[in-house]
């Protein structure tokens, strides 16, 4: 798979599982790391409790080569329909969206490399930042897919805690 110049992508999977019960389940951050190939935890900053827009939540991270956290603002938080987050406030945007279907929901992953964040490479990497990007966009694509199995997997196991 070519990730040359690839900003943005999404994925999805049908869901056996209403859009109500999916967001309930991908909304508590705290469940991340059951279905996250690379974030295998994550809580929510000072004390909140609710997934509401302009709550931030703390993700740790890790791949066989580096374990890193990441801080992430929620700029989407409207159950049934999206939720979403911004890494470190402006760099990259994760969703998912729900849609209603006859056999369940159409569950869609997306994420989006924003300027802020490829900006924020630049300054980091200097020379390496290009491959650097194209190694997280790599990551990325690759780890879509996977959560969405998985994701699919414990909603349909009954594992959503509400319906």
């Amino acid at each position: 798979m070519s990730t040359t110049g690839t900003r943005s992508h999404q994925e999805s999977v049908t869901v056996r599982a209403s859009p109500e019960a999916l967001y309930d389940l991908v909304s508590d951050i705290t469940r991340t790391g059951e279905w996250s190939p690379v974030c295998t935890s994550c809580w929510w900053d000072e004390d909140v409790d609710t997934p509401g827009v302009g709550a931030w939540f703390t993700g740790h991270n890790e791949l066989p080569d580096r374990t890193w956290e990441t801080r992430s603002l929620v700029v989407a938080a409207e159950r049934g329909h999206e939720f979403a987050w911004l890494v470190g406030g402006s760099y990259v945007r994760w969703g998912f969206s729900f849609t209603p279907t006859r056999e369940g929901t159409r569950l869609t992953e997306s994420w989006e490399f924003l300027d802020d964040g490829i900006a924020m490479f630049r300054e980091k990497f200097g020379d390496r930042a290009d491959l650097e990007i194209a190694e997280r966009t790599e990551q990325a694509l690759a780890g879509i897919p996977r959560t969405l199995a998985a994701i699919q997997q414990i909603a349909e196991r009954g594992g959503t805690g509400a319906s």
